[in-house]
């Protein structure tokens, strides 16, 4: 043990009324104690109405003055840091009595290795206050080490933790583990290499367990994430559409690597009709794409059970608005329904860009969408009317979602947009391209001008029709 020192560094602290070494606290902390007073959120049953009354940082009301009993706000702890690499300096926090004044010198140091700063505190009322991110390891050392380590790992769960036993081969020490210890210290065994080893190696062992709980919860989101892409990037039922060809393509937006809240679907009926359909609902990850798989599902079932039009658009608008997060979340819808001899269709808009069309050896063009309705979410009583189309014999007609015409071009402020999408679509129809070739050139000539990944979700749908 390291005593080097003693008077000139002195930062541990302790919690009696005559205890040496009690550390100054600045002027700046005393008044903002005084003007936020602290109580203790959690019931502590290891600190008496004496210690309350006698800890220099205690501000909760002390039962033997009689002062009022006043609700006070709790202070929100600072976040715990893991750092990279172990610092020169380690910083220990001991809770509890330390009878044997094992604890009492300033700092522990074993030869070339890490110095360990020692910091003292009664109680865990008093540990608490001292939690903050310069502390890098916790010696619990008070009677009932159980139910003190399942309030230490409340306070501080980035911190690595290790318990004060008896002797070596202590069933205490064991069940501490059990319960989250990184490790534990014989009484009788403490010195500057123990306690050097045994906080460098607590703390080791916590960025283990906390690299393996972000590896298993990394597993589980991806799971997860695949679940829902799955309901969000469905097969379309499309067979005996004869002349028909389906393509279509998505991408995450940058901040999400692997689902967003854009869908789409197509089906034919027995009629011989072919619905397409692409949405967007507003927001981001898992609930807006879990609400995506929802409004999808509910079309493909709607549109089989022969339901079409404003009809079925009400009827989404109503599962959205009771499956919705809040009242805020809406969704953007464009409907497609293309008669069974493939000459035409009727369109509905729900707040969507109209689709792309081009057929007839025109120039491409936006399909008309002046009669489009609000997003669904928005009206209760919001109504969609049928906008006809004519489609002719040979044409392809693309579907798609607003992160493909808001990427940038260059490094200004000016966006794609529906014009810039048109020329893009424009150049690659009169190269000959079609199909997946056609929207995977169309989504990476965006991606392009945007000079990197876009930054909402991407969705794009191709039907085509031989002439």
């Amino acid at each position: 043990m390291c005593a080097a020192g003693r008077d000139t560094e002195r930062p541990s602290v302790t919690d009696g009324p005559g205890a040496e070494g009690r550390a100054v606290v600045p002027a700046d902390r005393r008044s903002a104690r005084v003007e936020e007073p602290y109580r203790d959120p959690y019931e502590d049953p290891y600190t008496s109405a004496a210690d309350r009354c006698e800890h220099p940082y205690t501000t909760a009301p002390c039962p033997r003055a009689g002062a009022p009993d006043v609700p006070i706000t709790p202070v929100a702890l600072p976040r715990q840091r893991q750092d990279a690499t172990s610092p020169a300096t380690l910083t220990l926090l001991v809770i509890g009595d330390d009878p044997t004044g094992a604890f009492t010198a300033p700092f522990f140091q074993d030869g070339s290795g890490p110095r360990i700063r020692v910091l003292r505190a009664r109680n865990l009322i008093a540990a608490e206050r001292l939690l903050t991110d310069d502390v890098h390891c916790i010696l619990l050392d008070l009677p009932d080490v159980p139910a003190a380590l399942r309030q230490v790992l409340r306070l501080a769960p980035g911190t690595a933790v290790l318990v004060l036993t008896d002797d070596s081969d202590d069933g205490q020490a064991a069940e501490a583990v059990r319960a989250g210890a990184q490790d534990h210290l014989a009484r009788g065994e403490i010195d500057a290499g123990t306690v050097t080893r045994a906080v460098r190696y607590a703390l080791e062992r916590k960025r283990a367990d906390l690299a393996q709980r972000q590896l298993t919860e990394t597993r589980l989101l991806t799971h997860e994430n695949s679940r829902l892409e799955r309901g969000l990037l469905p097969t379309p039922l499309l067979e005996g559409a004869s002349g028909l060809r389906f393509a279509a393509r998505y991408r995450p937006g940058r901040s999400r690597a692997l689902l967003g809240g854009d869908f789409y679907d197509a089906v034919r009926t027995p009629d011989g009709t072919v619905h397409a359909m692409i949405g967007d609902v507003c927001g981001h990850g898992p609930d807006a794409a879990a609400l995506g798989v929802e409004l999808r599902i509910a079309w493909r079932a709607l549109t089989f059970a022969g339901h079409g039009g404003d009809e079925l658009l009400r009827t989404l608008q109503d599962v959205l608005v009771h499956e919705r997060a809040d009242e805020e979340v809406f969704a953007t819808l464009c409907v497609v329904d293309i008669a069974p001899d493939g000459r035409s269709a009727g369109l509905y808009l729900a707040g969507h860009p109209a689709p792309l069309f081009a057929g007839g050896g025109c120039v491409p063009a936006l399909l008309p969408y002046e009669d489009g309705g609000p997003a669904l979410g928005l009206l209760p009583d919001a109504g969609w009317r049928r906008i006809p189309v004519s489609l002719g014999d040979g044409w392809s007609l693309m579907l798609y979602t607003d992160g493909l015409i808001e990427g940038r071009v260059g490094q200004g402020t000016q966006r794609l947009g529906q014009d810039g999408m048109l020329r893009i679509a424009a150049r690659r129809l009169a190269s000959g391209l079609g199909g997946e070739e056609l929207l995977d050139a169309v989504v990476t000539e965006a991606r392009e001008l945007n000079g990197g990944e876009l930054t909402d979700d991407v969705a794009v749908v191709l039907l085509e029709r031989q002439g």
